[in-house]
Parts: structure tokens; sequence; C-alpha cells
């Protein structure tokens, strides 16, 4: 078999033939409780006070962005490597949203009061070089936080649990770059010497396969991972057909661990100036 790992969508968003779809999916995910919910938390543990200045680094449609300037009074500025994604933060109303590649943020260091990644590390070429980046960009006793889903840690009730566990692994393993990465990010923080580092596990857990985007395609999977490779379309068929059986019969069951993670820059530093001209779009 041929294993090799192909560009998920939302590594080359406008790349892709529709990417306004994308920008689809990041609303429908986000009108979700679970998202709706682990995002709110994220805000908070920025803590951010009026007139800070934040950086949402691969900020998608910036609805993350604008609710913590709502929320707080905070300036924030959305980069994304997307144009696409950019012209929907600015539709949104951000009126600080910048293509940028966040390997290489095109901003002076310790310009910002904190900064986030939700859901980017896992997509990311080098994730390590972007948490260097955040660390780079802000002030000494900032706060960055971390978000993404470890794929590790999925679990689905079908029948043939060998065969989930394929396709399981599939999801994690090639579909994604980083897709088991999100346990290891409090490790990334204190290897910069971040402190007062802490990890929240918030787990999805999905009975509705209608729910969550439809569970993020799942019923597609298996065909994908015989696509690439990875599967027999034998096995991917049968995949789709216990998978129906599971809905049919109330038995499915889908749940993923996402962690939260933040820390703070050592030393006490200054707030971030309000006025950044020279160094924010």
């Amino acid at each position: 078999m041929i294993r090799r790992q192909e560009q998920h969508a939302f590594t080359a968003v406008d790349r892709h033939p529709d990417p306004g779809e994308l920008v689809g999916v990041l609303k429908r995910l986000a009108a979700e409780p679970f998202y709706e919910g682990y995002k709110q938390r994220l805000r908070t543990l920025l803590r951010a006070h009026p007139g800070d200045v934040f950086l949402d680094v691969g900020a998608g449609t910036g609805d993350s962005a604008l609710a913590l300037s709502a929320d707080h009074g905070a300036r924030v500025v959305g980069a994304d490597a997307s144009l696409t994604m950019a012209k929907s933060m600015r539709r949104a109303g951000l009126s600080h949203a910048a293509v940028a590649d966040g390997h290489r943020l095109p901003f002076r260091g310790s310009c910002f009061d904190g900064a986030w990644a939700d859901r980017v590390l896992q997509h990311a070429d080098r994730p390590t070089q972007m948490v260097d980046e955040m660390v780079r960009v802000v002030r000494p006793g900032g706060r960055i936080v971390l978000a993404d889903p470890d794929y590790a840690t999925q679990v689905l009730d079908i029948e043939d649990q060998c065969l989930a566990g394929q396709v399981l692994r599939f999801r994690a393993g090639a579909a994604l770059r980083h897709g088991t990465l999100a346990h290891r990010h409090a490790g990334l923080l204190a290897e910069r010497g971040l402190e007062d580092i802490d990890v929240e596990a918030r787990t999805l857990v999905v009975r509705d396969p209608t729910a969550v985007d439809n569970v993020m395609g799942m019923r597609t999977w298996a065909h994908t991972a015989a696509a690439r490779g990875h599967l027999d379309r034998e096995d991917a068929d049968r995949f789709v057909v216990q998978f129906d059986e599971a809905v049919r019969t109330a038995r499915f069951t889908y749940a993923l661990t996402f962690f939260l993670t933040s820390g703070t820059l050592p030393g006490s530093g200054v707030r971030a100036d309000s006025d950044t001209s020279g160094s924010l779009p």
C-alpha cells in the first residue's frame, strides 16, 4: 500500500476548489455548543484587560478575535496565511486582519500582551517554529494559549473495533500533519521557559452523527483512506455500512479530547503599546 500524507484542506485554504466552503465549515463548527464553550474558556485563559493588544494566529473567520474585543475591550489582530480568511475577517468587522504565515510573523518583538492559536498547530508545517514566533512577539508577562484536539484520543462505536481503529488512526496520523500533538503543548511551552503552565481537557462526545458538521465528515473518512492507499476499498465500504448501522440502532458514539494549554512568559514586562503603528497591519 502507498503510505503518504496529503494536504488537509485547512493547510492550503486558498488552493481549495471552494475556499468559501471552508469559511462555512468554521462558521458551522463555531455555532456548536461544545466549540462555543471551549472557545469562551480559551479567551478567559488569555486574561485580557481593556486596552490590551492580542494576536490570534490562524484566526480563520475572526469570530474569536471579535469576541475577545467585545467581551474584554482588547484590541485584537487576526493573522491567517489565507487571503480568503483575511477577507472573511474584514467582512466580519475585524479592522486589523493580516495575511501572515504563523511561521514568520510580520510583527516586532514583544508587541502583544498575548497570543493564541486555536486548532492551528495540528495543520502547521513546523509547529515548534510557530510557537517560537508567538513567544517572540508577546511581551514578558504576557499570555500564550494553544488549543487543539488530540486525535490519539478518538473512540468510535461501530461493530468492528479493529476497522474503527484503522480509520481513526488514518485520521490521526495521515489526514493531519500533527493530529496527535496537542497533549505535548505543555512541553512546548515549558521548553521555552513559560511559567504558570496549565492544561485543561475537554472531551467532545457526539451521539448525533449530523451534529458537529456531520462529525467533521467522518462517514467519508474510510473512503478517503482507501483513495490514499491506507485502506482496502472493501473495508471502506464495510465501514460505511457499520457506520450507518450504528446510527440506525442508536449505538453511534464518537469522542475526541481537546487540550487547552496556557502559560505566561517570564518577567513582569509592560503592557504592549496601544500605539503600535508600524508594527501592526
